[in-house]
């Protein structure tokens, strides 16, 4: 996939089939958007999305910016893995922001990067002040000859599938749906740093992630997931939490990995298929904190699984 950092003509004069949307989580609300771009993609055309480097909020409402599902790098790892051929990946500035809705449909896209379709949600709003709407892409697009496809949200359960959905599940634990809405598994990635050293101390060696701020977190507790690091999956014990029997403090993400004892500093860690196994607690002493976390990893030591 190749990228292209300014809505500018890319020097290439095939026809271009263009997604638009902001993309976070990518989830299956978000995918059959792309999809309908790559069923207009014809041999000899482009398919490509539009997206921003950040969340429009940070630019017009940075008091109310949502946290986010997926960091840049995952949001364009995953756009990549689509199978769209381009993607315009733009700041939202006060240039992108003070651009007329029409001037935007008309000058940019057309003008600029000589779309031939348009695909978004049809819930989607851009131009300055939010005054682009479905309604007005179809009037002025058409009469550009270029077709238009408002994309109707994708209902689960009755209702639409959404990152703000995706975002409250998280936030009860409820990974069920989370990983129903997105369409696989939720992740949090990070580099392992170095931490308080408690866990060594207390038997279970954690490695504590560092993981971008702009990530959501799952609601704080223990859960049970999977980690993957060198190329390789392991059973794992995740405490996302302040640490309250030491005081609080900053909210982390610790995994104790089964069956595994050597030093992973400065590498990457994944942990996914969370399952929820107990809200964060305050003990009374480190003798009862250390009970429960042996009561906790039994919930890793998973029966052997039998083809007979």
């Amino acid at each position: 996939m190749r990228i292209y950092r300014q809505l500018e003509a890319s020097g290439d004069t095939r026809p271009l089939v263009l997604a638009i949307g902001f993309f976070d989580g990518l989830h299956r609300g978000h995918r059959e958007i792309v999809k309908a771009v790559l069923r207009l993609r014809r041999p000899g055309y482009r398919a490509a999305a539009l997206t921003f480097r950040n969340h429009p909020a940070t630019h017009l409402r940075p008091e109310h910016v949502p946290a986010l599902l997926t960091t840049l790098e995952e949001r364009v790892n995953l756009l990549a893995s689509t199978g769209v051929d381009e993607l315009y990946l733009v700041p939202f500035d006060d240039r992108i922001a003070s651009i007329e809705a029409r001037a935007f449909l008309e000058d940019v896209l057309v003008g600029k990067l000589g779309i031939r379709a348009l695909v978004f949600g049809d819930d989607f709003r851009f131009g300055a002040h939010r005054g682009g709407d479905a309604r007005l892409a179809e009037d002025v697009l058409r009469a550009l000859g270029v077709a238009v496809h408002a994309v109707a949200p994708l209902l689960d359960e009755g209702d639409p599938v959404s990152s703000t959905r995706i975002r409250a599940a998280l936030g009860c634990g409820d990974f069920e749906t989370v990983n129903r809405l997105l369409g696989e598994p939720y992740a949090l990635r990070g580099r392992v740093v170095l931490g308080h050293g408690r866990g060594h101390a207390l038997g279970f060696p954690t490695a504590n992630l560092d993981v971008a701020a702009e990530k959501t977190l799952p609601r704080d507790g223990v859960y049970r997931a999977t980690a993957r690091v060198d190329g390789r999956d392991h059973q794992s014990l995740v405490s996302i939490g302040d640490n309250p029997t030491f005081g609080g403090g900053p909210k982390t993400v610790e995994a104790w990995l089964l069956d595994f004892s050597r030093s992973m500093y400065g590498e990457e860690l994944a942990l996914r298929d969370f399952h929820f196994i107990r809200e964060q607690r305050t003990f009374s002493n480190v003798e009862e904190l250390v009970a429960q976390m042996q009561e906790d990893a039994t919930h890793v030591h998973f029966p052997a699984f039998s083809l007979t």
